[in-house]
């Protein structure tokens, strides 16, 4: 039995679909079951349940080989914040698997985790890397880049697709990586399967590098438009970062990041590596971009 926490997100969603196409037992715990209802027909167990309820972990857990766990909260507020998910609500949930007798843990981290990175969420991060690596079970952490469906599509492309203008925050001049989260769920599913990637620290991305601006070229090249791009000044961001996190401290977070100089901590990755070790299909930032472009025809259609 796999448990997928956070299944009716992008990732776990797209992982608990692999699985069951796999034939695997799969057991989903969300906080709304009625979002996974298409999961639940298709053989998944539902399980209604939070990061933040210790006791819906540990019994989510029972009886369960391997955890997965999907969920986070970046842009998180009120009980919901980062501390209380991506920090407390994770080793809540180490600590449950591992009192459960589970045998993998896999846990999706993020590219550039570090105790000294200049962004607290990805400090939590490695914290909770650390903390998985020191809890005795037997784990595959995944460290992946952006991924395209909300850096490069709802933070950025969405809305030129929709009304032909778009806004970032900073210069959108620092380079970035881009990942599509079907070949994150890819890696997952090989993680959660594969016993030779067992105990192992991956980072994954995409096959290149873009900065936001070129993103929101990309998208007005292949819509066949001309997007108006605007930009919040550093300075805006930064002074709106402390406004907001008394009370949205996951968009005073973003802000933050926004505010900062394009060298303060790297985005890219250079894939070279993965690909030499897993050969496979990286989607690119364009073949992405078309099919969001082709969704919105049929939509307006």
């Amino acid at each position: 039995m796999i448990l997928i926490v956070g299944a009716s997100g992008v990732l776990g969603r797209e992982v608990a679909t692999l699985l069951l196409a796999q034939g695997q037992q799969v057991r989903l715990l969300v906080r709304t079951p009625a979002k996974v209802d298409d999961l639940n027909r298709a053989g998944a167990e539902v399980i209604q349940g939070d990061l933040i309820d210790p006791p819906s972990l540990r019994r989510a857990c029972q009886g369960v080989d391997h955890v997965f766990v999907a969920a986070h909260s970046l842009l998180g507020r009120g009980k919901y914040t980062s501390e209380s998910v991506d920090d407390a609500g994770h080793r809540a949930l180490i600590d449950a698997a591992k009192a459960s007798g589970v045998k993998h843990f896999v846990y999706p981290s993020t590219l550039g985790a570090a105790p000294d990175h200049p962004i607290d969420f990805w400090r939590t991060k490695y914290q909770i890397e650390e903390y998985l690596k020191a809890s005795g079970l037997s784990y595959t952490i995944l460290r992946p880049s952006a991924y395209m469906e909300w850096h490069a599509h709802v933070f950025n492309g969405k809305s030129i697709l929709e009304s032909g203008k778009t806004s970032l925050l900073g210069k959108g001049t620092k380079p970035r990586n881009f990942m599509a989260v079907r070949d994150v769920a890819q890696f997952a599913v090989a993680a959660l399967t594969d016993p030779k990637l067992k105990n192992r620290t991956i980072e994954i991305g995409g096959p290149e590098n873009f900065t936001n601006n070129q993103v929101s070229e990309l998208y007005g090249k292949i819509a066949g438009v001309t997007p108006k791009v605007n930009h919040m000044p550093p300075l805006i961001a930064k002074a709106m970062s402390v406004m907001l996190k008394p009370f949205q401290p996951g968009v005073s977070r973003i802000m933050y990041m926004g505010s900062l100089p394009d060298d303060a901590f790297s985005e890219r990755f250079d894939p070279a590596a993965l690909l030499a070790e897993f050969p496979t299909h990286l989607t690119t930032l364009e073949e992405f971009i078309h099919e969001r472009v082709a969704e919105t025809k049929q939509q307006s259609a």
